[in-house]
């Protein structure tokens, strides 16, 4: 399995990388009506979000390895609207939470963990000065359910959840259990603590692929489903890219997971229409940008996906689907304590 690292991906140009697929071998870039007929609703939907993520990668510049479908009126598989380098390998980050969790969810739906039981947070196994909260806390051991270790390693994006994941599933188990369900390529990178792991890699259609399984159903249970979905759609999920110029409403129809290391700024999620049915996934790995000391809301990659957002929820408008269940999110309703 070749693999591309952040430095190898800056000497690709951004130049080259948006030859690759655009316009070439992905049906989105292509003219409406070039001798197949007239253009679907559907067609013109992805080629709609196909344009926006041109425009806005083309201005934030570097590498980008991205995988966007929209839903097809006229049956299960989604419409791709844009394949830009899908099956290269990259280090997916955070992104590859989302995989860990799955894994994590796949031993409770076999019985072998439950999210109740509890799991104890010494502070050797804490991760100082990164993300998250366990790091916050400054009193251990302390002891907290597998469940809280899910909510803020997919929330939040804890690093020291990660840890605590890999106390219930060693990496070694972990890659076996995504193998067996198909993503040979989105694989935890073992160290020699076998219960510790860095996040590895993925591709842009292993991970869109993920999601699409995730939301039909055929990746969990339809209880470990809807609790993996409920956290990457909370409040308190990632708010810089995709939702950050939204309504507190529409935020709630967007699941996404941010990842972001070196020069990587990664997110990957799902839109869905206000009646809960997923209608356009997303899968945006990108690299090689200016400012990559910035972490913050104001890097070029992040900004694009701040602008990339609202037009995607505007070009889907109205899009249902009604081949996958509907999964509403759960209303906002802000506390004053008490």
């Amino acid at each position: 399995m070749s693999r591309v690292n952040r430095r190898t991906a800056l000497g690709v140009g951004s130049a080259a990388t948006a030859g690759v697929v655009l316009g070439t071998a992905t049906q989105a870039m292509a003219a409406p009506n070039s001798g197949q007929g007239l253009e679907t609703p559907d067609r013109a939907r992805a080629d709609q979000v196909a344009a926006i993520y041109r425009r806005e990668k083309t201005k934030a510049g570097g590498n980008w390895y991205a995988y966007l479908s929209v839903a097809s009126g006229t049956g299960p598989t989604p419409l791709p609207a844009v394949r830009e380098n899908p099956d290269t390998v990259v280090e997916a980050y955070s992104v590859n939470k989302i995989a860990v969790a799955t894994a994590v969810l796949d031993k409770v739906d076999r019985g072998l963990l439950t999210l109740d039981q509890r799991v104890e947070v010494t502070s050797s196994i804490v991760v100082p000065n990164g993300d998250g909260i366990f790091s916050l806390d400054g009193a251990y051991p302390s002891s907290v359910t597998l469940g809280h270790v899910l909510a803020a390693l997919l929330t939040v994006s804890d690093d020291t959840a990660v840890r605590l994941c890999g106390l219930v599933c060693p990496a070694a188990e972990l890659n076996q259990i995504l193998v067996a369900k198909g993503f040979p390529k989105t694989q935890v990178e073992p160290v020699a603590n076998p219960n510790r792991f860095f996040l590895g890699t993925s591709t842009a259609r292993e991970t869109h692929d993920l999601l699409q399984a995730l939301v039909r159903g055929t990746l969990l249970s339809a209880t470990s489903t809807n609790f993996l979905l409920h956290q990457l759609r909370a409040p308190i999920a990632f708010t810089d890219g995709i939702r950050r110029n939204m309504s507190s409403a529409q935020r709630g129809r967007i699941a996404t997971k941010a990842g972001w290391f070196g020069n990587a700024r990664h997110e990957a999620g799902l839109i869905f229409n206000p009646a809960g049915a997923p209608v356009l996934t997303y899968v945006l790995f990108a690299d090689g940008q200016a400012d990559p000391d910035n972490f913050g809301s104001t890097h070029p990659a992040v900004q694009a996906r701040a602008a990339m957002g609202p037009a995607f929820l505007d070009a889907v408008d109205g899009l249902a689907n009604l081949s996958l269940p509907s999964r509403r999110p759960r209303k906002y309703t802000p506390s004053n304590g008490g």
